[in-house]
C-alpha cells in the first residue's frame, strides 16, 4: 500500500540476497539484524553471503552479462524505463522502508527514491548514443575506426546513507553501457536498496545481469575485486575504504570509479547576501543529519559580517524539528547509530578544548534513539579534529577570515576535494575563487541538487571518474580500434 507523509508505517524487513535472478536466504542461513535508529529497535533482518553464494553471484553475472549485451541498446533503454516505471510506483513503500532503516524524515527519503527513477531514465537514453569513430586513414586503403564496448561485470560498493541513489548511479550507468552488475548494497539499510534493485529484476533483464549481496564488506570486497571475470570496480564510501579497494583494484589491473568522502569549505564573503546564505547552508547542513558527503563543514565567513552569521545561523539551527522519519513536519532525524553519536561527542568535546566556542547543541537528545541536537561551534582552530576529519553529521565550524586569499587558502588545506560552497555578488570575487578552489564541484550562492545530467566527482584524496553527466558511462565502457586494410 502507497503510503502517505502522515501515515509511514513498515513491517518486519527480510532482505535477501539477488543471485540469478533469484531472492534466496544465502547458502548458509546467517543474518544480520536491522536496527531503526530513531527507536534502538530491531526493524529486520539482512542474509549474508557466504563465499558459495559470492561464487554463484560471480557465475551468474558471467551469464547475465553475455545475455545482457547482445541485447540492441534501443531495447535496453526500454527495459530500463520499465525499472523506472516500477521505481515510481513503489516510492511510497520503499520510503518508508528507508526512513525505518536509516533514520531519513519520509518526505526526504521519498524524494530521494523518486530522483532515483530519473537516474535510470537518463542512463537509458545515454546508452543509445554510445557511438564510436571513423578515423580518416593516411592511406587510401586503410579504414580505421573505432567501436565502445561494454567493459563485463562490474562490481559495486555503496554507502548507507544515501543506499537509493548512491546505488542506483552505478547500477543505471553499467546496464545501460550493457554491463551486468553485483551491487553490495550497504548492511545498515539494505531494504530500500532491495525494493530498488527488485524494480530492475522485475523489469525483465536477464537472469544474473542484475545481483545483490550483503555480508562481511571486506570479505565481499575481497573476493569480488579480486575475481578475474570482474572487470571494473566503483564504490561510494570514505576515504580509508576508498584507498583500500582502490589498492586491490590495482593489483589486479581493475578500472575504479571512486566517490569518497569530502569536507566541504564554504565561504561567505562581506558581500554576500545573508538571508540567502543562511537559508541555503542551514537547509544543506542538517540534511540527513549532516551524513553526506556534500555536506558543507568548514564555514569560513568574512569577519565584518562573522557575528550576525554565526547569530542568524544558530537561530535557525535551534529551531529545526528534530524527530523520526515518520513526523512529517520533522527536519531532521536520527543519526544512523550509537557509533555517529560518540564519534558527535567526541568531536565537539575535543574543538571545545582546543578554544571553539559552543553556540547550541553539542549534545545528544535526552530520548530514545541516536538522536543529537544541531550543533554551532564559532571560533574553531584549525588543529581541532573536526577541521580536519570529515564530521559526517550535524555539526557546523565557524571560523573568522580577513581577506579572500586567507580564506582560499583554508579551503584547499585539506586532502580532500569534493564539494566547495561561495557566497559573494561579486563577480571578480567569484571568479577567482571558482578558478582556484581546489574542488570537483563548486556552488555559488546555492546549495548543491543531485540532478543527473551534472557531474560528480571529486579531487585529491575523495576520489577519481564522475557519477553524473554524458561521460558518466564512459566508466563502463571500452574503446577498441579496428584497422582495415582495404587494398
Amino acid at each position: 500500500m502507497e503510503m502517505t507523509e502522515s501515515q509511514v508505517s513498515v513491517e518486519m524487513l527480510d532482505v535477501r540476497l539477488l543471485i540469478n535472478g533469484e531472492w534466496v536466504s544465502g547458502s548458509e542461513g546467517n543474518r544480520l539484524t536491522i536496527i531503526d535508529p530513531a527507536t534502538n529497535s530491531p526493524c529486520g533482518h539482512v542474509a549474508v553471503a557466504s563465499e558459495r553464494d559470492l561464487a554463484n553471484a560471480v557465475a551468474a553475472a558471467e551469464e547475465g552479462f553475455n545475455a545482457w549485451r547482445n541485447i540492441p541498446p534501443f531495447q535496453r533503454a526500454t527495459i530500463l524505463g520499465k525499472a523506472a516505471t516500477l521505481l515510481r510506483e513503489r516510492a511510497g513503500d520503499i520510503a518508508a522502508d528507508l526512513s525505518a532503516e536509516q533514520g531519513k524524515p519520509f518526505a526526504q527519503a521519498k524524494h530521494e527514491v523518486s530522483g532515483a527513477a530519473d537516474v535510470i531514465e537518463w542512463f537509458a537514453e545515454e546508452g543509445k548514443r554510445c557511438f564510436g569513430q571513423v578515423i580518416p586513414g593516411r592511406t587510401t586503403d586503410t579504414h580505421t575506426l573505432t567501436r565502445l564496448e561494454p567493459i563485463g561485470p562490474v562490481a559495486a560498493f555503496t554507502p548507507w546513507n544515501f543506499p537509493v541513489s548512491q546505488a542506483v548511479k552505478k547500477v543505471a550507468a553499467a546496464l545501460a553501457a550493457g554491463c551486468s552488475i553485483i551491487l553490495k548494497g550497504p548492511e545498515e539499510a539494505p531494504g530500500a536498496c532491495a525494493g530498488m534493485m527488485k524494480c530492475f529484476a522485475d523489469a525483465g533483464l536477464p537472469s544474473g545481469s542484475v545481483g545483490l549481496l550483503y555480508g562481511n564488506p571486506a570479505e565481499i570486497s575481497n573476493y569480488l575485486v579480486a575475481h578475474d571475470s570482474i572487470r571494473c570496480v566503483t564504490l561510494t564510501g570514505s576515504v580509508a575504504v576508498g584507498k583500500t579497494v582502490a589498492s586491490l583494484a590495482g593489483r589486479y589491473m581493475k578500472p575504479v570509479v571512486m566517490e569518497l568522502g569530502g569536507h566541504a569549505p564554504v565561504i561567505v564573503c562581506e558581500d554576500a547576501d545573508l538571508d540567502l546564505a543562511v537559508e541555503q547552508l542551514v537547509k544543506m547542513k542538517f540534511l540527513n543529519a549532516g551524513q553526506v558527503c556534500l555536506s558543507p563543514t568548514r564555514f569560513l565567513v568574512a569577519r565584518k559580517i562573522y557575528d550576525d552569521f554565526v547569530s542568524r545561523f544558530r537561530e535557525r539551527a535551534v529551531a529545526l524539528k528534530i524527530d523520526a522519519g515518520d513526523n512529517p513536519e520533522a527536519d531532521m532525524g536520527p543519526l544512523a547509530s550509537q557509533r555517529r553519536i560518540e564519534s558527535m561527542e567526541a568531536l565537539v568535546a575535543d574543538a571545545i578544548e582546543v578554544g571553539a566556542t559552543l553556540k547550541c547543541g553539542g549534545q545528544r537528545l535526552e530520548r530514545t534513539g541516536c538522536f543529537f541536537m544541531p550543533t554551532v561551534l564559532s571560533n574553531v582552530p584549525t588543529e581541532a579534529r573536526a577541521m580536519n576529519e570529515e564530521p559526517f553529521g550535524p555539526v557546523a565550524l565557524i571560523r573568522p577570515f580577513d581577506t579572500v586569499e586567507e580564506a582560499l587558502v583554508e579551503a584547499n588545506r585539506l586532502p580532500f576535494g569534493l564539494a566547495s560552497y561561495i557566497f559573494t555578488n561579486s563577480i571578480q570575487t567569484e571568479a577567482f575563487l571558482t578558478e582556484n578552489i581546489q574542488a570537483g564541484m563548486v556552488a555559488v550562492n546555492r546549495i548543491f541538487s543531485s540532478n543527473i545530467e551534472a557531474p560528480f566527482s571529486g579531487v585529491k584524496d575523495s576520489g577519481y571518474g564522475t557519477e553524473g553527466g554524458t561521460f558518466a558511462i564512459r566508466n563502463f565502457l571500452t574503446e577498441k580500434m579496428i584497422t582495415r586494410f582495404v587494398g
